[in-house]
C-alpha cells in the first residue's frame, strides 16, 4: 500500500517556534497524510528528541529528509575545488545520525550541482561518484539508505533521467543507494511518465509527486492515476511525498492536492 507524506519545504529553522511547527504536523494528520518530509540543514532547527516527540504525537513518521537546501550554503559535490567536495561529503555523513534516527532515507538531487559549477559533465560525474561512494559506505553501517533523484536540467547539470540515476548507482556500486523518482521530472525529461518506474522496479525507494505547475493537484496535466497504476504494477508500498511550491497556501495546498489523488483513486 502507498502511503502519503507532504514536504514541507521551508528551513525548520525558520519556524517561529516548535509549537507552530506541530501545528503543522497536526494539519497534516488531519488531511489524511501519514508521514511528512523535511529538509535537513545543520543546524536541524529543532531539537532531534523533540522533533521525534512532536512526530509521534502527531502520528506520522519521517520517510524521508532533502538535502538540497545545503547547495544554497555552499556545498556540491562536483564543484572543481577539492575541499568543497570533502566538506559537502562530512555534511551529507553528518546528515546520517539523524535520517539513522528516524529511518528515513537521504535524498540526493541538487547537491550534484550545476554545470556552472562543472563544465565538463564526465569529470562532474567522477566527483560525484567519488563523494557517494564515502557517503555510502558510512550509510550502509548506520542503515540508512541514499536516494538519487532524477531533477531536470533547468535545476541541477547531471544525472537528469532514471536511466542516467540508474548508470551512476551502478558506478557507486554500493547496496546503500537507490534511485527515486518525481513526476515533474518525468514530465519535463522522460517520453514516458510510467516506464521510467518500471524500469525502476523493485530497486524504487522513494517517490515525489508533483504536478506539471508546481501548483495544487489537478491544476496541471499528470496522470497521478496513471503513475499510481505503474507503482502498483511494481508493487511499491512505501512512501510517495507530495509536493506543491507554486500558486497556493500551506493549507490549500495540502488539503486539496491529497483530495485530488483520492478522487482520481492514485495507489487504488
Amino acid at each position: 500500500m502507498i502511503r502519503l507524506s507532504y514536504i514541507v519545504l521551508p528551513r525548520l529553522t525558520t519556524f517561529e517556534s516548535p509549537a507552530r511547527f506541530k501545528r503543522v504536523l497536526t494539519f497534516l494528520r488531519e488531511c489524511g497524510y501519514q508521514g511528512v518530509e523535511l529538509n535537513i540543514t545543520d543546524p536541524l532547527g529543532i531539537e532531534p528528541g523533540l522533533l521525534e516527540e512532536m512526530i509521534g504525537e502527531a502520528g506520522l513518521v519521517i520517510p524521508s529528509f532533502l538535502t538540497g537546501e545545503a547547495y544554497a550554503d555552499g556545498f556540491c559535490l562536483s564543484s572543481p575545488d577539492a575541499s568543497v567536495r570533502k566538506r559537502t561529503v562530512e555534511r551529507l555523513i553528518g546528515y546520517l545520525p539523524v535520517s539513522a534516527r528516524f529511518h528515513a532515507v537521504i535524498v540526493v538531487g541538487l547537491l550534484q550541482g550545476l554545470r556552472r559549477d562543472e563544465p565538463d559533465a564526465n569529470v562532474a560525474n567522477q566527483h560525484i561518484v567519488d563523494g557517494l561512494k564515502q557517503v555510502a559506505e558510512a550509510a550502509g553501517a548506520k542503515g540508512v539508505e541514499l536516494v538519487i533523484e532524477p531533477v531536470n536540467h533547468l535545476q541541477v547539470g547531471f544525472n537528469n533521467t532514471v536511466a542516467e540515476v540508474k548508470s551512476l548507482i551502478e558506478a557507486i556500486g554500493s547496496p546503500a543507494v537507490h534511485p527515486m523518482v518525481d513526476t515533474i521530472h518525468l514530465n519535463i525529461e522522460e517520453r514516458s511518465l510510467t516506464q521510467p518506474i518500471l524500469d525502476c522496479g523493485p530497486a524504487l525507494r522513494h517517490v515525489h509527486l508533483c504536478e506539471s505547475n508546481g501548483g495544487v493537484f489537478g491544476t496541471g496535466h499528470i496522470d497521478f492515476t496513471a503513475v499510481g497504476r505503474a507503482l502498483n504494477q511494481i508493487r511499491y508500498n512505501r512512501f510517495a511525498s507530495v509536493k506543491v511550491y507554486r500558486q497556493s497556501d500551506f493549507q490549500v495546498a495540502a488539503c486539496e492536492s491529497i483530495e485530488h489523488l483520492r478522487r482520481v483513486g492514485f495507489g487504488d
